[in-house]
């Protein structure tokens, strides 16, 4: 089953930080198994760890975040996805990062509407990736 809903790494980190009372109880009533991260966005958050002096703290808030939904390996299927949406949004002159990329194409793949607060999946056409602000 794919979930409906993959969050990226700036939504993510929103949850660790738990000061967004609106973001944590629109995600308090979906249903368990909706809401996934990429393995891409667990690694961006991993990074982001490790960068900080208060990297103890972050860890116990992330494996809080990891308690309540699922890691999606980042497979065969979102690297072919990956190369088709990067090729059409090239085509288009529109560019991203690697990591909002492959995070797109994750969530395309499985066919999962992206949850992010990054203005530069707006760039991607509504045809090619669903996404919502929260």
């Amino acid at each position: 089953m794919n979930p409906t809903y993959l969050l990226d790494t700036n939504v993510v980190s929103h949850i660790m930080q738990g000061r967004d009372k609106e973001l944590l109880t629109r995600l308090e009533k979906l249903p368990v198994g909706q809401v996934a991260l990429s393995s891409v966005t667990l690694a961006e958050i991993e990074y982001g760890i490790h960068r900080r002096a208060q990297s103890a703290k972050l860890r116990q808030a992330l494996q809080q975040v990891l308690l309540h939904m699922d890691v999606l390996a980042w497979d065969a299927q979102a690297a072919t996805c990956y190369g088709e949406l990067c090729s059409s949004l090239e085509a288009q002159g529109i560019s991203l990062s690697d990591f909002d990329m492959m995070i797109a194409a994750h969530a395309v793949s499985r066919k999962a509407i992206l949850v992010s607060r990054d203005k530069a999946f707006t760039h991607i056409p509504e045809q090619l990736l669903s996404i919502e602000i929260w």
